[in-house]
């Protein structure tokens, strides 16, 4: 494992937990009531689905180029945010 591999490492499990813990205190759908409870929060959430789809895209277009398979990552974004594109560089 390289050092970008390990710092990314780094970052996943850190996010991973704090992603765990969100879910543990006001659960997977209680998270997008929370995030759509104000205009403030609203804003950031669009601005993540948006940050996100662009690196979905990128993600296709590279695995696609690759070989690899999308799909898992895809679907590991769609579900929890960041950790799907982190793995994907991960890997």
């Amino acid at each position: 494992m390289n050092a970008k591999q390990m710092g990314l490492s780094v970052v996943l499990a850190g996010f991973s937990a704090l992603t765990a813990y969100a879910v543990y205190q006001v659960g997977f759908l209680g998270i997008f009531e929370l995030v759509l409870a104000n205009v403030a929060t609203t804003l950031a959430f669009v601005d993540l689905t948006i940050a996100l789809t662009l690196v979905l895209t990128w993600m296709w277009n590279d695995a696609r180029a690759r070989g690899a398979s999308f799909l898992p990552y895809a679907l590991l974004t769609l579900a929890t945010g960041s950790v799907g594109p982190l793995l994907y560089l991960i890997v």
